[in-house]
């Protein structure tokens, strides 16, 4: 009997101490991205600098452990340059990949020491909004615009999130994160015809592209 009472405070005491020190937090946070779309036929794309911003939940699991989910608004995409030959016409011009999201990461996030954490999770990204922004310069003048090519990128992208936080004992705190694409971007497209309507056989048009993101975030929670 005194042994199951000796494990029964110990239990408690272990709970109670585990609570105490863990906290169920809401919070706010924003910070820059650092876009970049991998894959094929990306090899004359830069990278986007843009933003994020949103909300967060950390759901306490134990002293050490927790989970934090987020919903976040996150401007994404690439840029290119580029320069062609059309006889004596040279023709410039750039690009911009404009890939908006609303994304919902769910983080693991491990406690190292007070206030330091490490974490990981997958992320969901929802798109809202993807333009093509171009300036072109050539023997046909300036001209510049941007097309809405939504359709031709998948509404649904998966990443899996990896990085690390530190949060200040007035509440505000500081990541850093990669967000590591797992899903095509890119939607599958039929290019088995060609204008006549003649197959060229054997001959593969399907690719893959997939969003690469670091973040640094900046951020307040109580």
């Amino acid at each position: 009997m005194k042994k199951i009472l000796l494990f029964a405070t110990f239990a408690a005491f272990t709970f109670t101490t585990a609570n105490a020190q863990s906290e169920f937090r809401i919070g706010f946070k924003g910070g820059v991205n650092f876009s970049s779309v991998g894959g094929d036929f990306t090899d004359n794309y830069d990278g986007r600098t843009s933003f994020h911003i949103g909300g967060l939940v950390e759901i306490p699991i134990s002293e050490k452990f927790a989970i934090q989910p987020e919903l976040l608004y996150s401007s994404q995409g690439a840029k290119s340059e580029y320069d062609n030959s059309f006889g004596d016409s040279l023709v410039i011009g750039k690009e911009k990949l404009k890939l908006d999201y609303i994304n919902i990461p769910i983080m693991a996030k491990y406690y190292i020491i007070n206030g330091l954490s490490v974490e990981a999770g997958p992320q969901f990204g929802f798109l809202i909004s993807a333009k093509n922004e171009y300036e072109v310069s050539g023997f046909r003048g300036d001209e510049s615009g941007d097309d809405d090519v939504k359709d031709f990128y998948n509404s649904l992208d998966i990443a899996i999130g990896i990085g690390a936080s530190y949060r200040l004992n007035n509440g505000v705190f500081f990541s850093l994160r990669f967000n590591k694409g797992i899903t095509k971007v890119n939607e599958d497209l039929d290019y088995s015809v060609i204008e006549e309507g003649d197959p060229i056989p054997g001959f593969d048009y399907s690719y893959k592209q997939h969003n690469n993101v670091f973040q640094i975030s900046a951020g307040y929670s109580f």
